[in-house]
């Protein structure tokens, strides 16, 4: 339900340009679609990881499906092009959802698995919100052609609505008839003593302020933030980016997209077991930032070379470390962070990614306005410096790795 989740996150912005003619709005308006999600995260994460520490996974699961499916129909309301405003209602009804959906995989990971398998299962479980990243780049340049006639554009949009709709509303019935709340027993020693600690022994706002006084963890929500905000901002203004250096290539720039995403789902998969295997965090950590950055220097000067193969590649190695980094990034967090609960670590690093989103989205797309697609990817790369440099300086203080190790002594 993350995968249907995230489709509908960049469905609009994988066509920008589509939407742009049909709503008959400004391409920052539809922008917005897309940044609705991050902004809407910011002040709701701290009532929904309370809600997911009080009432547990199960709950949120329905929750979430739930908000999800009512976006998708909401959005089946807005087929003709004064109805604008009945699109933004959808898309910050599926905005609503993505708030319990994010703080999900690391916390399923550590209540259903064993400590040698916890990184792998987390990083399957961001998996989901990564294919619905590649489907929402993939599917709507195949199934809306850019074709004159608002009426046909209505219809093809229409199709893809109702299959959203669709396949939301059997996600939400499965949650109901297969969610369960956790195991009948612990999968861990590190998850026993979490759920053999009396409830009135914690406090969420306690929690919170003593992960905002863990340093080491500060500088990883700020790096995190850097770079997964870096993403958002790519994935976001990718559509107007290649459409400005290959006009008319919209099925192309959606390709690029799900190129993207692909690989970084492999460097997802590699990352997670090569951390079960090894527990190098840090170097981990530091190594694919610096490769990220990499990257993302050699897409933003290759990207107007006018090789379009040459962009697939690129893009493919930039995706591979950069959302090969997602899943680094929480379980890294809840190594620097244990006893606190993975909803609370992994919530505040996605918050910090919201707001870099937010920020490098509306920068990006104002310089790239003015000054052209380059100058808006050195922005990103001056930023992706800058959370290298401060990834070199977190210190790796594995206690939830030290927590399973005494157990296992004693």
């Amino acid at each position: 339900y993350s995968l249907c989740n995230a489709f509908q996150w960049i469905q609009y912005g994988s066509i920008n340009n589509i939407f742009v003619r049909f709503y008959d709005v400004s391409a920052f308006a539809i922008d917005w679609l897309s940044m609705s999600y991050m902004l809407i995260y910011i002040p709701l994460l701290f009532p929904v990881a309370w809600l997911l520490d009080k009432r547990g996974l199960r709950l949120i699961a329905l929750a979430g499906s739930a908000l999800n499916a009512l976006g998708a129909w909401v959005k089946l309301g807005s087929l003709k092009p004064h109805l604008f405003p009945v699109t933004v209602l959808g898309q910050v009804i599926c905005g609503l959802a993505q708030v319990f959906i994010l703080g999900m995989p690391s916390r399923i990971a550590s209540v259903w698995f064993g400590s040698h398998e916890v990184s792998t299962a987390c990083s399957i479980a961001v998996f989901g919100n990564q294919l619905g990243i590649a489907a929402g780049f993939l599917v709507p340049p195949v199934l809306i052609p850019n074709v004159d006639d608002v009426e046909k554009l209505a219809y093809h949009i229409s199709i893809m609505f109702f299959m959203t709709a669709g396949v939301a509303s059997a996600l939400f019935i499965l949650v109901i008839i297969v969610f369960k709340e956790k195991p009948p027993n612990p999968p861990s020693r590190a998850q026993a003593l979490i759920q053999s600690r009396p409830t009135e022994e914690y406090s969420y706002m306690q929690s919170i302020l003593r992960l905002l006084r863990n340093a080491n963890f500060l500088l990883l929500m700020i790096t995190y933030g850097l770079n997964v905000g870096c993403f958002y901002a790519l994935s976001t203004l990718l559509n107007r980016m290649v459409i400005h250096h290959y006009p008319g290539e919209e099925v192309n720039a959606g390709m690029i997209g799900l190129t993207i995403i692909l690989s970084g789902m492999v460097g997802a998969l590699i990352s997670g077991i090569w951390l079960d295997k090894t527990k190098t965090y840090k170097q981990t950590t530091l190594v694919v930032y610096i490769m990220s950055l990499v990257g993302m220097i050699v897409y933003t000067f290759t990207l107007s070379l006018g090789h379009l193969w040459v962009v697939f590649v690129t893009a493919g190695s930039l995706g591979f470390f950069m959302t090969g980094y997602l899943p680094l990034g929480f379980e890294f967090a809840a190594e620097l962070t244990y006893p606190e609960s993975e909803g609370t670590s992994s919530g505040l690093l996605n918050v910090s990614a919201q707001i870099f989103g937010i920020a490098f989205t509306i920068g990006q797309g104002q310089i790239m306005d003015h000054f052209g697609a380059k100058a808006g990817n050195l922005l990103l790369c001056s930023f992706l410096f800058l959370g290298t440099v401060m990834t070199a300086f977190i210190k790796a203080d594995l206690r939830r790795q030290q927590a399973n190790l005494e157990n296992e002594q004693t």
